[in-house]
């Protein structure tokens, strides 16, 4: 079972969990598009099933999404795998349009309906290790005045039916995101991501571990180069990434650091050059040299990084301050760009079933490959 960072949590380059007011634009199209229909409001079905959710996500709600946008009655979609209450994927729909709220939520219910119905998650988080491992989360996650809506009278986390599902409120994180547009930013790309990791779920032996961190590794070493070039920087803003979540969950075993040094003499040499030739690929424009899998992903975190900079440079990116007291407009791409890139790199991890204590693994030793690079080659010129 995943280990998974609530959605509020910030990464390394920005502490608060305060949010900065104000709603997402109401548009039907990507930033920096014209603007098309207005689409309704998002849809937060939140589905509680405690097993692994690749079946869900494979055999129901793929073919839902792919379904409602070929009818064009969606404007958006994107889901998270989350523990806040029980184990439980959180999908979010937006409607093309108000008139296709209702039909929308339908589908989406006969859809989810059918597959607990067929398909039922048999384990019962309440009893036994998860049960604990969640109360744990629960503890560091929520202060004590902030815990009453999620606990049982014994003063425990609360937890859903499994097999259920509900309609909750959708809640933008605009601190972390970057105020509206950021947040307009982070939903189009978060279509992406979950697109890309469903099909990924559906072609790939993802059950197998090694075949699991091998692609988030290489899916990190991609985001990450086509936002931070330089190698310097990058080993910089890995090492930062890693700490963060060290320092996130103190004292609980899960994030280590000594362990993570064991394995490094042999992942390294081949990681290193698979670092190197994806950095080399991103700075040179020769993604012909990548395999189709990333060439997309690099693709479109290219252009994600050029929307986000032209967010930044137009004064439109507003983030929560570290303390959570104001709110801070960033208009410098070198600051904004690592403050986007942590919580885009998470999400993508926790579509994967990633656990924190594996993506700060990989962060560390991806610093480490940088700085300990033997080839002392020069960085290859960037495509004019």
């Amino acid at each position: 079972m995943s280990e998974l960072i609530p959605e509020r949590a910030t990464g390394p380059d920005r502490a608060s969990r305060a949010t900065a007011a104000g709603p997402a634009p109401a548009t039907g199209a990507a930033p920096g598009t014209s603007p098309g229909p207005v689409p309704g409001e998002w849809q937060a079905l939140h589905i509680f099933y405690a097993a692994n959710p690749q079946p869900l996500l494979v055999t129901c709600l793929r073919p839902l999404i792919a379904e409602l946008t070929a009818d064009g009655l969606l404007a958006g979609h994107f889901f998270i795998n989350y523990w806040l209450e029980g184990p439980h994927v959180r999908l979010r729909l937006r409607p093309a349009d108000a008139a296709a709220t209702d039909e929308v939520r339908r589908r989406a219910e006969a859809a989810v309906r059918g597959f607990l119905r067929a398909r039922p998650a048999l384990y019962e988080v309440d009893s036994g290790f998860l049960n604990e491992f969640y109360n744990k989360l629960f503890e560091i996650e929520f202060p004590e005045g902030d815990r009453g809506a999620f606990m049982t009278p014994d003063g425990r986390m609360n937890l859903r039916p499994n097999n259920s599902f509900s309609y909750e409120p959708y809640e933008p994180e605009y601190g972390k995101y970057g105020g509206p547009a950021g947040v307009a930013l982070a939903e189009w790309h978060f279509a992406h991501s979950s697109d890309l990791v469903m099909d990924a779920l559906r072609t790939m032996n993802l059950h197998l571990r090694t075949v699991l961190l091998g692609t988030s590794a290489q899916l990190m070493m991609v985001m990450a180069s086509c936002f931070l070039p330089g190698r310097r920087e990058l080993a910089d803003y890995l090492d930062r990434y890693y700490e963060f979540w060290h320092t996130a969950f103190p004292g609980t075993g899960f994030i280590g650091s000594k362990e993570y040094d064991k394995n490094y003499t042999e992942l390294a040499p081949g990681l290193g050059r698979r670092f190197d030739g994806i950095r080399r690929a991103v700075r040179t424009g020769a993604m012909d040299r990548l395999p189709v899998f990333l060439r997309g992903w690099a693709a479109h975190c290219l252009e994600l990084r050029a929307r986000a900079e032209d967010l930044a440079v137009r004064g439109e990116l507003v983030f929560r301050s570290w303390d959570g007291t104001r709110d801070e407009r960033v208009s410098d791409p070198a600051v904004a760009l690592p403050l986007l890139l942590s919580p885009y790199m998470h999400m993508t991890n926790n579509r994967l079933h990633v656990t924190i204590r594996d993506e700060a693994y990989l962060a560390h030793v991806l610093g480490r490959v940088l700085r300990e690079d033997a080839t002392g080659s020069p960085e290859p010129a960037a495509a004019p």
